[in-house]
């Protein structure tokens, strides 16, 4: 048994009692539908013409019996699809848990080569139709195997050639079903892919809403939403057919088989070979063989809607994270908060230009740094370096002397703290996307971090301070208020190590001096990296690195660099102009 086939069914062992039960009731509605022809049988060619005194009493007691199996049936029917179904939701559970847990180890260059709206459809569709499949699947394989074989052997009892001649579709059916599941496969992958494009489509459009909308681009994103749209419907299209001609042609056997049965059949009473109760005997049972094959039908096309959604699952759950705790790393308790990269070269692929190479830099604990320079040249690089969210190419990093390789990635994390630029919060409220920052935060700890945020203000301000909820990516409020609110987590979060991605720089002049207050607060007694587009912003820092694509250029405070009238001063001169 391969890799895959050992994932796949392992999703079944923690319910083996529940799938055990499912079984169970499975075989007695095959045994059951089995059994009341051949009651019926029974009943036409024993009783309806016997004149012994007993025989009302006899087929009361058959009707009772038969009763009595129909309700037997309908709950064991009722216990596999009710209990069958639930088995199936707990499955469906269990794999998108394991998808959402995998998907977030997984790093930054994932996440550049793979759009958000083929992911979720991973998550949502693919995981539901897998589902389906570990549901209905074994179920529909048991009772078409027992139904089909059950009612051939009872065929061939009655009548064994005329029980052959119907047979003699099956080998034509089993061809004619593996052709066009075949193609019904390959249609259904195409169209599950292209429902993925839609979804980012979507994703990508919703997302950037505020924008279509400045820039009147509705029919833009009409177009291009109808073009994946249209390209959905063309696979269909190759879907819909290839199940048509295989549920049809099935169906036309069938229809076949029993028109066969009626013709054969009359002909053997005649000839005297055949009664009238074992020709309906037949009829019952052709129609007991219709139900494995519609079932069998219903199985190809759980199979291969199921197994896309599992190959495209399992798709995702082989990558293995390129960023990883290594065997044997160590925790990283309350770092000092120095940092050294020695000869650090990145590339974001194999193939790639570096991005850096060999860089070298010693950051002091508690030191402030700002980094400077033009777009491109590997500021945000570097500082995503930090906290691994991307692996060194070459040369290594170290945290108080501990190349960050060998600690575990969770307490490497904990212990720095990041105010981006580009701030995301989460739906829900303030208090919420505050205590991202420490999920253990008491109230008063939240209303604390807020307070030297100076958010504190603000929030009280809102229609239900603390406990308002701020829209999908906080879009009920302002960019200033959006970037207290970040910086108030890292104040909860209270990380030795700092990065602030320029957080300042779109904001207007009021919210840019709160911040700059705040951030003041924050980066006391802190090491802290940042990274500085307009260069009035880092004036007091002590070490401002100028970098270029060569690497660091020049080094020093902000008088230091402009007595030296080089790159930064050049830089620095524009802006003022500005």
């Amino acid at each position: 048994m391969n890799v895959r086939a050992k994932k796949f069914f392992s999703y079944y062992r923690p319910y083996w009692k529940l799938f055990l039960a499912d079984m169970i009731c499975a075989i007695a509605v095959s045994f059951i539908t089995l059994a009341i022809p051949l009651l019926i049988r029974y009943l036409i060619k024993n009783l309806l013409e016997s004149d012994t005194p007993d025989v009302l009493t006899q087929i009361y007691w058959i009707f009772a019996l038969m009763v009595g199996l129909v309700a037997c049936l309908t709950a064991c029917h009722f216990f596999v699809d009710y209990k069958g179904h639930m088995m199936g939701a707990l499955m469906e559970r269990d794999i998108r848990r394991n998808l959402f847990e995998h998907l977030q180890k997984l790093s930054f260059n994932f996440y550049d080569e793979h759009r958000t709206g083929q992911l979720m459809t991973r998550v949502s569709n693919d995981s539901f139709d897998l589902a389906e499949l570990y549901h209905h699947g074994p179920e529909d394989i048991l009772i078409s195997s027992l139904n089909f074989i059950g009612a051939f052997i009872i065929l061939l009892s009655i009548n064994a050639k005329l029980a052959l001649i119907t047979f003699i579709f099956v080998p034509a059916m089993a061809f004619y079903g593996f052709y066009f599941s075949k193609k019904m496969h390959a249609a259904l992958r195409k169209s599950r892919d292209r429902i993925g494009d839609i979804n980012a489509q979507v994703e990508d459009t919703l997302s950037g809403i505020r924008v279509v909308k400045s820039f009147t681009n509705e029919k833009v994103e009409k177009e291009k939403f109808e073009k994946e749209n249209q390209k959905f419907v063309e696979s269909r299209k190759e879907a819909y057919k290839s199940e048509a001609f295989f549920y049809n042609g099935l169906i036309a056997f069938t229809q076949l088989m029993t028109v066969t049965v009626v013709f054969f059949g009359a002909v053997s009473i005649v000839k005297g070979a055949l009664d009238l109760a074992d020709l309906l005997t037949f009829l019952l049972y052709i129609g007991i063989l219709i139900e494995p094959i519609q079932r069998l039908g219903n199985f190809t096309r759980l199979y291969h809607e199921g197994f896309t959604g599992f190959e495209r699952i399992m798709e995702i759950l082989e990558i293995e994270p390129d960023i990883k705790d290594q065997e044997g790393a160590e925790d990283l308790q309350k770092a000092e908060g120095s940092i050294d990269f020695q000869n650090v070269g990145f590339q974001y692929k194999e193939g790639y230009n570096h991005v850096l190479k060999d860089l070298n830099l010693s950051i002091k604990k508690g030191e402030y740094l700002a980094l400077v320079g033009p777009s491109g040249v590997g500021k945000t690089t570097l500082c995503s370096l930090i906290p691994r969210f991307y692996e060194v190419s070459k040369g290594k990093i170290l945290i108080d002397g501990k190349d960050i390789r060998q600690v575990t990635l969770s307490s490497l994390r904990k212990n720095i703290g990041i105010v981006p630029q580009e701030v995301y919060l989460f739906a829900g409220t303030v208090s919420d996307n505050i205590r991202y920052g420490n999920p253990e935060a008491a109230p008063d700890e939240i209303i604390s971090a807020a307070k030297n945020a100076n958010a504190h203000e603000f929030i009280m301000a809102l229609p239900k301070g603390y406990d308002t909820d701020i829209g999908q990516r906080g879009v009920k409020l302002s960019g200033g208020q959006k970037q207290r609110l970040s910086i108030a987590r890292c104040f909860l979060k209270n990380p030795p190590i700092l990065i602030l991605d320029e957080a300042t720089s779109a904001l207007d002049n009021e919210s840019e001096k709160a911040i700059q207050d705040s951030l003041e607060v924050l980066t006391a007694h802190r090491t802290t990296v940042v990274i500085a587009h307009r260069l009035t912003t880092v004036r007091h820092a002590k070490r401002i690195l100028f970098l270029s694509d060569k690497g660091i250029e020049e080094e020093g405070s902000h008088e230091e660099l402009i007595a030296k009238n080089g790159l930064y001063a050049n830089l620095y001169k524009m802006q003022l102009r500005i």
